[in-house]
């Protein structure tokens, strides 16, 4: 088996008395996709700062290919900020430019849908171009490491879709893949999932791995808004889609019993839970814990 292309080894970074990574360990491996999900504030772009050797962790090891992070290590990667890094004030060509100048690299085409606004100001050019650009600019010294943090965040379904055939390609060409995302059908496009909650790491493996045991309940009624009212009040973990109510992680009989009480008429019946429903109940576990 290769060598991971980065190794995290119960990492901790600490600022002043906040500790936004506790022991935190993963790694990816040549041509493997891994998703870092959890909510904001959970210590994902913190993560992600050490690995480009921007802030070095207070304890643990952190290894990107095989050394420290560096400005070596970083030539090597492929990098998409949430930001996307890109200067608004340059044209789309000023932007792959500089950006080939900084690499020594050499960008010979653009995707059919840049080409029109070459010549536009990135500021001017929609989100959706914007972030294929970005993905252009991280590739053009073909990385032999992606790291993607919310690469797909405010685009439209289709241009979504493109830029993860981007990197399925990128992958398939032995380029490993650290991304984070809050899409849950894009988590599910990755080859290994590793969960974080209050800087820690709460689950790690396949999306099967991460619903282990995690069950939740369907609620069934025409009073779909005072059945969301009542267990949201309850403080049970519940979700509304449309007219459609969810307990995760709860026992069916307490989900009646609050209902009940409240003279609401339900039907409740035990389903599968879904990642996002497991990740809220790891996420409430681990709240619980922390107390934060």
């Amino acid at each position: 088996m290769a060598d991971p292309l980065v190794s995290v080894e119960r990492v901790t970074r600490r600022f002043g008395d906040f500790t936004a990574v506790d022991d935190v360990s993963l790694a990816v491996a040549p041509g493997e996709i891994v998703g870092l999900l959890g909510a904001n504030g959970a210590g994902k772009t913190t993560v992600i700062r050490m690995l480009l050797g921007l802030v070095p962790p207070t304890s643990g090891v952190l290894r990107l290919f095989g050394e420290r992070p560096s400005r070596q290590t970083r030539q090597r990667l492929g990098y998409v900020p949430q930001g996307l890094g890109l200067y608004d004030d340059l044209t789309v060509d000023e932007n792959v430019a500089f950006v080939d100048h900084a690499f020594g690299s050499t960008t010979r085409t653009l995707p059919a849908t840049l080409a029109p606004v070459r010549g536009d100001l990135v500021g001017t050019v929609g989100l959706g171009r914007q972030r294929q650009l970005a993905f252009v600019t991280a590739l053009s010294h073909s990385p032999e490491l992606l790291v993607l943090d919310e690469p797909t965040s405010g685009v439209d379904p289709l241009a979504r879709a493109r830029l993860w055939d981007t990197i399925h390609d990128q992958a398939e060409r032995d380029v490993g893949v650290l991304v984070t995302t809050h899409y849950m059908q894009e988590a599910q496009q990755c080859d290994r999932l590793v969960l974080m909650s209050h800087g820690r790491c709460v689950a790690t493996g396949s999306e099967r791995d991460i619903i282990g045991g995690t069950t939740a309940v369907a609620v069934r009624t025409a009073r779909w808004q005072d059945a969301f009212v009542t267990l949201d009040a309850g403080g049970l973990p519940v979700t509304l889609a449309g007219r459609h109510v969810r307990v995760a992680d709860v026992p069916a009989s307490q989900v009646r019993r609050v209902l009940d009480d409240a003279g609401v008429d339900a039907d409740v019946a035990d389903v599968p839970a879904t990642l996002e429903e497991a990740m809220t109940s790891l996420d409430r576990a681990m709240s619980g814990t922390t107390g934060r």
